[in-house]
């Protein structure tokens, strides 16, 4: 609180501003946290101004001077949730690029869907097929190979894609006999050679297993190189917001929220990550810039537990609210209403009795929750009270 002067409560208002002991499940991290999340609170309602009138000691007397207004205290609810504009959109854009050399003759469509072991793309007339890995290949793999985790990964894809079966082939990062025979199933399976062998560009290894093409970076008759030949995404959406800085610390990795599609229908979800990057749209990476033009955003991803719901609404905007503290029946004050004590704590000014004139009396109070520039407090204070607020 940027307060230039605090108050200490009259003795004849020592019984009203006597504060019961806080709780025991209180600790100091939570009065710092109390405490930070009040200047913010302050700050976002444009309350920091250098005095406020009537907490000069001159004004101890009870009589707020000009400037002040009074406002109920209000009985109700008050939730620290915050409300975020965002976009439904699929999950995880990732690049291919094409090992190897060739020329591109064929390409799967906009917005299709491969699964793990179908063809992706084709290279000079071969189809290369889509495997789930998380190390791209950067080798043949077949007999004689060294070992290494590139093995392991194809001998999971060959497990799980059947071509293993009855021959007793063990997911290590060694390629056995067992591995020529499951890969030769494979071959045959595809109607190409069955040589046992798995060549460099052959296949692409991705995280997902199956895949929704979002668009292409090339065209047929292309030679590949080093530049994607097409972006994918996972086949679940996901809403991603940019919330602004000072609303990042309500968005926790883990934490719940719920998301009001475009049809009206709301799912809840999983804050999965938060990501920095450039206002230009550029993935900053993990330190990185993201090369765009622009301050630095972040963008929260969040993860939906009901994708049938979010598959019909489709990629559209979003609304995603974060569950946050909820505090039922509670008595709520404007933050600008709370006064700085000496020797520390919160108090109000309670108006007593009807009209401009009324007298008033400082009430020392003890804070709950903050949100949205306003205050739970408790003590000698009702529902339906006037307390000064400035004007």
């Amino acid at each position: 609180m940027n307060h230039t002067a605090t108050e200490t409560p009259a003795a004849d208002d020592a019984p009203a501003a006597a504060e019961a002991p806080p709780a025991r499940t209180r600790g100091r991290r939570r009065k710092a946290v109390v405490s930070l999340a009040l200047v913010a609170a302050i700050a976002g309602a444009g309350a920091l101004s250098a005095t406020r009138p009537w907490e000069h000691r001159a004004s101890s007397a009870g009589q707020p001077s000009l400037g002040h207004g009074t406002v109920v205290v209000q009985q109700g609810s008050l939730s620290s949730g915050i409300q975020v504009g965002g976009v439904l959109v699929h999950d995880a854009p990732t690049p291919v690029v094409a090992a190897g050399r060739g020329t591109l003759t064929a390409l799967p469509a906009v917005g299709s869907v491969v699964a793990a072991g179908a063809k992706l793309y084709e290279v000079d007339g071969r189809a290369v097929v889509l495997l789930r890995g998380e190390r791209p290949m950067w080798r043949d793999l077949g007999p004689g190979v060294g070992d290494g985790p590139d093995v392991g990964q194809l001998k999971r894809n060959l497990i799980d894609l059947g071509y293993a079966d009855g021959i007793g082939l063990a997911a290590d990062r060694k390629f056995t006999e067992g591995t020529v025979i499951a890969v030769k199933r494979w071959q045959k399976a595809l109607g190409v050679e069955q040589t046992g062998t798995v060549a460099l560009g052959s296949v692409v290894m991705l995280p997902q297993r199956a895949v929704r093409v979002q668009q292409l970076g090339a065209q047929l008759g292309s030679a590949i190189g080093t530049t994607a030949i097409m972006t994918v995404s996972g086949t679940d959406l996901v809403a991603t917001v940019k919330p602004a800085d000072n609303q990042l610390s309500r968005f926790k990795p883990d934490g719940r929220a719920v998301v009001k599609l475009a049809d009206g229908t709301t799912v809840t979800g999983r804050i999965r990550s938060l990501q920095r990057e450039s206002a230009g749209g550029g993935d900053a990476g993990p330190g990185g810039s993201g090369g765009g033009a622009g301050p630095e955003r972040t963008t929260v991803t969040v993860t939906l537990d009901d994708q049938a719901a979010a598959q019909q609404a489709g990629p559209s905007s979003v609304t995603v609210n974060v569950v946050g503290e909820t505090a039922d029946d509670a008595l709520i004050v404007p933050v600008t209403a709370l006064v700085a004590l000496d020797g520390g704590g919160y108090g109000v000014r309670v108006v007593d009795g009807a009209g401009e004139d009324a007298p008033t009396r400082l009430v020392k109070v003890r804070l709950g929750l903050v949100a949205d520039a306003k205050a739970q407090i408790t003590g000698d204070v009702r529902g339906g009270d006037r307390v000064v607020i400035p004007k």
